[in-house]
């Protein structure tokens, strides 16, 4: 499996946008400083993750996520939540 994912930094409110094959590795990686491009923005909560069957589908939902058709559909998806933090 491959997963596209979404991080909430509770630092600054701001997303993080990745992929990876193992969710749950990635996120104590992120959380504890061992990745180069979050590491000052800690602690990340995970706010959203899409499954992908295959690496080439993922990468490419990872890409449409950080343009900024994406970034509005992450918003509107996760509108309500938002909302609550």
């Amino acid at each position: 499996m491959h997963y596209v994912y979404v991080l909430l930094s509770m630092k600054d409110r701001r997303f993080y946008i990745g992929y990876t094959t193992n969710l749950e590795k990635r996120l104590t990686e992120h959380n504890s400083a061992r990745v180069e491009s979050t590491k000052h923005r800690l602690p990340f909560c995970l706010i959203y993750y899409e499954v992908c069957l295959n690496k080439k589908d993922a990468l490419k939902r990872e890409k449409y996520l950080k343009t900024t058709w994406g970034k509005r559909y992450l918003k509107t998806r996760l509108a309500e939540f938002l909302k609550s933090i």
